[in-house]
């Protein structure tokens, strides 16, 4: 979708607690070496007791300050949109009220997003649509945030594609200028797909009021025991959806693929990142955010934001550097947006330190 109107970000953030190295996790027995070689992750985020909607209100509390470069008050906000893909809190509640309590505190709606890795992305689609559609309000706040640290979760074994990662991001849609012009959205899904991320396991009761783990692994094997014995495998080839979507929205956008500055991806292991992104894309690692997300792991819907505040915030992108959001999750689906930067954060107020966000 090429956005046609004037949508801008003008405030984004992201907060991250403290690392685990893989070393150490090989040490403790968690995690094994020939895995941690192979996958190339050095470290991973890990909040403890820290809830998810608390890391979110930290991003957030950062993205809303940045905005206000752009004059905008909390009586600007028409909408807070959040994102998951892990539980947030006790069943029957609602985390993004929770968010909206503790950041904007204003009267408005507040709906979830999720589950899935491409949720702020879809959000980000989402709130381009409500703020051309209605010109009562001038921004939406963006957040997303989730704790693998539930016992029933094992982040350094639940998949080879990827370690389990805490932290938040946010960000602030606007129509007024920001730090950067959204120029194009795209979402495209593979339905045939759905079954991989339940293979072997029963819709109902939710394998979590069982005590299930979330297991990924668990569910490959499975669908590969299916396949051996004669069942169908997939009709569709994930990465050639993934092609398919990002050329189209980079040509949305008015411009090629090697003409985009970086990437901010999600944080997948070496194997992941080429054969979900990198191959089928015909690009090259540097290209894209796996310095950072090596030492993160996979926060979620929150990692092409993630990537996004640590390169414009550390001026790694620049006005005139159009930058591609790219996100990958079940479904499958596949979910990206090309930026232009308009703006150095030197010139936003209320520059963030990196204790604010624990960087």
């Amino acid at each position: 979708m090429r956005v046609e109107a004037e949508i801008h970000l003008a405030g984004i953030g992201s907060w991250l607690p403290e690392a685990v190295g893989t070393d150490e996790a090989v040490a403790r027995g968690w995690y094994g070496s020939a895995q941690r070689k192979s996958s190339g992750m050095r470290a991973v985020r890990v909040a403890g007791a820290v809830p998810a909607p608390e890391m979110a209100v930290r991003a957030a509390e950062i993205a809303v300050r940045r905005a206000t470069a752009s004059g905008l008050t909390a009586d600007d906000y028409g909408a807070l949109l959040h994102c998951a893909t892990y539980h947030q809190g006790p069943d029957g509640w609602s985390a993004p009220h929770y968010v909206l309590r503790h950041t904007i505190d204003r009267p408005i709606g507040a709906a979830q997003i999720g589950p899935g890795c491409t949720g702020m992305l879809t959000a980000l689609e989402s709130a381009a649509h409500r703020l051309v559609a209605d010109p009562s309000a001038d921004a939406v706040l963006l957040t997303s945030a989730d704790n693998f640290s539930p016992d029933v979760v094992d982040r350094w074994n639940s998949s080879k594609l990827f370690l389990l990662a805490d932290g938040g991001a946010a960000a602030v849609v606007s129509r007024r200028p920001g730090f950067a012009r959204l120029l194009s959205t795209g979402v495209a899904s593979a339905p045939a797909l759905e079954e991989l991320h339940r293979a072997g396991e029963q819709l109902f009761p939710p394998g979590i009021t069982l005590g299930r783990s979330l297991n990924f692994e668990e569910r490959n094997a499975f669908a590969r025991r299916q396949w051996e014995r004669g069942s169908a495998g997939p009709s569709v080839h994930f990465g050639e959806v993934v092609a398919e979507t990002v050329h189209r929205v980079v040509a949305e956008a008015g411009t090629e693929p090697e003409k985009l500055t970086r990437i901010c991806h999600t944080g997948y292991a070496e194997g992941a990142l080429h054969s979900i992104y990198l191959d089928p894309l015909d690009l090259e690692p540097e290209i894209g955010t796996r310095d950072l997300t090596r030492d993160i792991g996979h926060v979620g819907a929150a990692d092409p934001f993630i990537g996004l505040d640590r390169l414009w915030s550390r001026g790694e992108v620049v006005p005139g550097d159009r930058v591609l959001l790219l996100a990958a999750g079940p479904g499958m689906e596949v979910a990206c947006a090309v930026l232009e930067i308009t703006a150095r954060p030197d010139k936003i107020a209320h520059a963030t330190t990196d204790e604010e966000s624990r960087r």
